[in-house]
């Protein structure tokens, strides 16, 4: 298997979850995935440069 043809959420479902399960964490209480953390959009100013 070479890891670069895999995506994002495959490197997720066959490496991190279980090394994140196996060091100990619950993952229904531990771990939120895809979760958004603004109501809208975010908006960078670039002030200062």
């Amino acid at each position: 298997m070479n890891k670069k043809d895999l995506s994002e959420r495959d490197i997720c479902t066959k490496f991190i979850t279980p090394a994140v399960e196996q060091a100990g964490w619950d993952i229904n209480t531990h771990i939120r995935e895809e979760v958004t953390f603004t109501a809208g959009r975010v908006i960078l100013s670039c002030k200062g440069r």
